[in-house]
């Protein structure tokens, strides 16, 4: 959601995605259409096994909630968004991510 240091090119595409997201509800609204999105934050996947163990404590350690998040926490906003109780819910970027950043 904001940019940061030595990943310009990465915060720059992150943020169109996230100004499409926006636009494109607006435009599709009137056909009852919903656009959001979920941005997740440190989220334990195969990718953080790339992490040596100190990096990854670091990582932690700078998430309020202490901890990494889960696959399941992406798949419960996704199934949030996909159900009955989101139907006003449009043009929305989720933040899944322990109030990280």
């Amino acid at each position: 959601m904001t940019g940061a240091s030595y990943e310009v090119a990465y915060s720059a595409a992150k943020g169109g995605l996230n100004s499409f997201v926006k636009g494109l509800a607006k435009e599709v609204a009137p056909s009852g259409i919903q656009v959001n999105a979920i941005a997740p934050g440190a989220i334990e996947t195969r990718m953080m096994h790339d992490y040596s163990q100190e990096d990854r404590q670091l990582i932690e350690d700078d998430i309020p909630a202490g901890t990494l998040g889960t696959p399941q926490d992406i798949a419960n906003a996704v199934l949030f968004l996909v159900g009955p109780d989101s139907h006003y819910l449009n043009g929305q970027i989720i933040e899944v991510n322990g109030a990280w950043h």
